[in-house]
C-alpha cells in the first residue's frame, strides 16, 4: 500500500466490533466522526434545508455534484465565491463526485474514449468533454476537501468483458487524476468490478497500491439485485486498506447502511432521504410513512414518537402533514427532509456508539426488527 500525503487530511480508527469500525476523518474544515452519512447537495444545496438545519442533523460532511455545478453556475463562479464553502456557507467538510456517473448515465447524449467522456448538456445541449484532467481541474476550482477520481461505471449485471474494461480504464484514469489533482485536496479512488467479487478484489489491490487518501466502492445500486450487492460489499469492504476511509457511493436505505457498516464501510451518500421526503415519504424507526394515505387524515400522532427532530418534537401531527402535502405546501417538504436526515444522523450516531460498546450486532438486529431498515 502507498500512503497518502495530502496536507490537513488524516484518518484513524478508534474502535472495532467485528468488521464494523468507528473513527475520525480529519479535514481542513473539521473532523468527521465515522461511520458517517453525507447528505447530498447536488447543486450546492441540500434541497429545502439551510446549512444550519443540515448540521443540526449531525452531518459534518456533505456531497456536491460536479456535473451539475460545472454546467451551472460554472466552476469559475464558485471559485470567485471562495469555493463551495464560501459559495454555500457550509462550514464543515465537503466532498465532490467526479461528474463521471452523470456523464455516463446520459447514454444517448455521450460517447466514451480513452480520453474521457464527451456529452451534451441536459440543460441546453452544449457539448462538453470530461477527461481525468478536466475532472480534477473542475473539482479543484470547486474546492471541496475531498475530490473523486473520474471512473467508468458500467450498468448493473453488465457483461464480464464490459466490467473488466471499466476496471482497466478506471485504473488508467486513476493515475492521471493523481497526477493532475490539486495538491491540497484529498483524492479518493473508485473500485469497480460490478458484482464480481474477484474483479472487485483485484481492482481494489490495483487502486490500493496508488497514493489515494481513501477508497470508494462505486458501481453499486445501478440495477443489480440488492441482495447480491449486500453479498459483494460484505466480501469486499473489509479487504480495503484499513488505514484509509472506505466509502460506499450512492447507497442507500437504512438497511443498506446497517449491513455495510457491519462489513467495514465508513462513509455513505444517497439522495433517498431528501428525495423520498419530496415524495411525501417519511422514514421512521418502525417503517415508512406514506403521508398521502387516507388513514392519516385524522392521525394526531407525530411521524415517529421516538424521534427528537424538529418535525416530531415540534408537535406536527400526521394529520397536518398530510394536509400540507395534499395542498402542495412547501413547508411539508422541509419538515419531511429534516426528519429523514435526522433519522440517518441518528442511525450513524447510534452505530458509532454501539461499535465503541462492542454491541453492534445487537444494535443492527434492533433496527431491523423495528422495521426501519427498509
Amino acid at each position: 500500500m502507498t500512503a497518502p500525503s495530502t496536507p490537513g487530511f488524516a484518518f484513524r480508527v478508534d474502535a472495532t466490533c467485528g468488521n464494523a469500525r468507528t473513527g475520525v476523518l480529519t479535514t481542513p474544515h473539521g473532523d468527521v466522526p465515522t461511520p458517517t452519512f453525507m447528505p447530498v447537495g447536488t447543486q450546492g444545496s441540500v434541497k429545502t434545508l439551510s446549512p444550519d438545519e443540515v448540521a443540526a442533523t449531525g452531518a459534518r460532511i456533505v456531497l456536491g455534484n460536479t456535473y451539475h455545478l460545472w454546467l451551472r453556475p460554472g466552476p469559475e463562479v464558485v471559485a470567485h465565491n471562495a469555493g463551495l464553502h464560501g459559495f454555500t456557507k457550509w462550514p464543515h467538510a465537503m466532498l465532490t463526485d467526479s461528474g463521471g456517473f452523470q456523464a455516463f448515465s446520459l447514454a444517448e447524449r455521450r460517447t466514451r474514449s480513452e480520453d474521457g467522456f464527451v456529452f451534451k448538456s441536459h440543460l441546453d445541449g452544449s457539448r462538453h468533454a470530461l477527461s481525468p484532467e478536466v475532472a480534477m481541474k473542475v473539482q479543484g476550482q470547486l474546492g471541496a476537501d475531498i475530490a473523486m477520481q473520474l471512473d467508468v461505471c458500467p450498468p448493473g449485471e453488465s457483461p464480464l468483458a464490459e466490467i473488466e474494461d471499466a476496471c482497466r480504464t478506471t485504473t488508467r484514469w486513476a493515475r492521471r487524476c493523481l497526477a493532475a489533482k490539486r495538491p491540497d485536496q484529498a483524492l479518493f479512488g473508485i473500485v469497480q468490478g460490478g458484482t464480481n467479487a474477484a474483479l472487485r478484489r483485484a481492482h481494489a489491490d490495483e487502486l490500493g497500491a496508488l497514493p489515494f487518501d481513501g477508497l470508494a466502492l462505486g458501481g453499486f445500486s445501478v440495477g443489480e439485485p440488492i441482495e447480491r450487492m449486500h453479498e459483494v460489499v460484505g466480501e469486499i469492504a473489509s479487504t480495503l486498506d484499513e488505514q484509509r476511509p472506505r466509502y460506499l457511493m450512492g447507497v442507500g436505505t437504512p438497511r443498506d447502511l446497517i449491513l455495510a457498516i457491519a462489513a467495514g464501510v465508513d462513509m455513505f451518500d444517497c439522495v433517498l432521504p431528501t428525495r423520498n421526503a419530496r415524495n411525501g415519504q417519511a422514514l421512521t424507526q418502525s417503517g415508512r410513512v406514506v403521508i398521502k394515505q387516507a388513514r392519516y387524515k385524522e392521525d394526531l400522532s407525530p411521524l415517529d414518537p421516538t424521534c427528537s427532530c424538529p418535525t416530531c418534537a415540534g408537535g406536527y401531527s400526521r394529520s397536518y402533514l398530510r394536509h400540507l402535502f395534499l395542498a402542495g405546501e412547501i413547508l411539508v417538504l422541509r419538515l419531511f427532509s429534516v426528519h429523514n436526515l435526522h433519522l440517518y444522523g441518528r442511525l450513524v450516531r447510534e452505530a458509532r456508539e454501539a461499535i465503541h460498546a462492542g454491541t453492534y450486532p445487537a444494535f443492527a438486529a434492533a433496527w431491523a426488527s423495528a422495521g426501519s431498515a427498509s
